[in-house]
């Protein structure tokens, strides 16, 4: 019954995310049949540097709106506070920045680049007009994935799962800023050793876009609106209003992103499974790899349940943003990241429950 009722904190577009991709999935595919020019004349509308278009305007104030209801909702005071809890801290860096980047890469490169290679034929044109082997691209969203920790449902997980909200406040704040300097330089280096071209330029500015933009305003602005409205008005009425737009964002992208790729998914209707499979056993691996050290290194129940959680899952909106800004919106990398999403709420809702129910394991440490 406490689930059930727990479950229900979710709202409309998190417990049904799944399926409003599913549906943003069919709305695209229909609209670049219906319409093909639309999509195409939104991208156009670019901010262009030395002759070349590198960011879509329409398409970079969705993605910022995706980006910034995430960013005001972290309290960076609550990283001072992580001295208190050491351990918990390293382990969840560890496995985001040590771990999880190389094994997205080697377990996408097997699966993708070895065992369903013969299934993902052809080549594709990305934004700065190099042609790549289709399966290297989507490797590259598998990557861009890996190596973007979760800062947004992150905190419903760990509320699901009865952990510590306080270590899950901390740890979103610390990957927001540890984002800032190790996701363009791993994103780079493995992009790089995926033989994709790496426009260095681009990726720094994708991530002062959509991250340290987003990550600026939500700071500033948090502080005005709780200094002049108070924090019980910014949690109640703000953040109410201001849920729904990321994901409304994210949904209005994906029609855009699958009215590109229609054909592709058409001629090829198994192409998301096998980009699904990769993801999802990472996913999995990180999880149990996380909970095994977390018992291992006798945490509390509280603390290992959002430890394990923050490594499971991706911040696929960052993901998303860069893999567009990089390679297009109809490129296969951001078809990958889009994957993601589609595979997110429901393979993390079965880890929260297997969470509540090996709580035992943890009750002696």
């Amino acid at each position: 019954m406490t689930e059930k009722l727990e479950t229900k904190k979710l709202n409309v577009f998190e417990r049904y995310l799944t399926i409003w991709v599913a549906l943003c999935i069919v709305g695209g595919i229909v609209l670049g049949k219906v319409a093909p020019g639309v999509a195409e004349t939104l991208d156009g509308m670019a901010i262009v540097i030395d002759g070349a278009p590198v960011v879509s305007i329409p398409i970079a104030i969705a993605l910022f709106f995706m980006m910034y209801p995430i960013m005001v909702k972290i309290d960076f005071a609550e990283v001072i506070k992580a001295g208190k809890s050491p351990k918990p801290v390293a382990l969840t860096l560890i496995v985001n920045w040590c771990i999880k980047p190389f094994t997205m890469f080697a377990i996408a490169w097997f699966f993708l680049g070895v065992v369903f290679r013969g299934y993902i034929p052809g080549t594709e044109i990305v934004k700065d007009g190099t042609e790549v082997e289709l399966y290297r691209s989507y490797i590259s969203g598998a990557i861009l994935l890996g190596i973007a920790p979760c800062t947004a449902m992150v905190l419903m997980w760990g509320y699901l799962s009865r952990g510590n909200q306080g270590h899950t406040l901390v740890m979103v704040a610390i990957n927001s800023l540890t984002m800032l300097v190790l996701y363009g330089l791993l994103g780079g280096w493995l992009l790089g050793v995926n033989e994709m071209p790496v426009p260095w330029e681009t990726l720094l500015l994708s991530i002062g876009i959509y991250v340290a933009l987003p990550l600026v305003a939500g700071y500033f602005s948090r502080k005005w609106i709780i200094a002049h409205k108070g924090l019980d008005w910014f949690q109640a009425k703000f953040l109410h209003i201001l849920t729904p737009v990321s994901i409304i964002a994210l949904l209005g992208t994906l029609v855009l992103l699958f009215s590109f790729k229609g054909e592709t998914i058409l001629a090829n209707p198994l192409t998301i499974l096998w980009i699904a499979i990769p993801l999802t056993i990472q996913t999995i691996l990180i999880f149990a790899i996380t909970y095994a050290l977390a018992k291992l290194l006798k945490f509390s129940y509280e603390d290992a349940a959002p430890t394990a959680m923050i490594g499971a899952s991706n911040h696929f909106e960052v993901a998303i943003a860069t893999a567009t800004m990089l390679f297009g919106l109809a490129s296969g990398a951001a078809l990958a990241t889009v994957v993601g999403v589609l595979i997110e709420v429901p393979l993390m809702l079965l880890l929260v429950k297997f969470c509540l129910r090996t709580q035992r394991w943890f009750a002696h440490n």
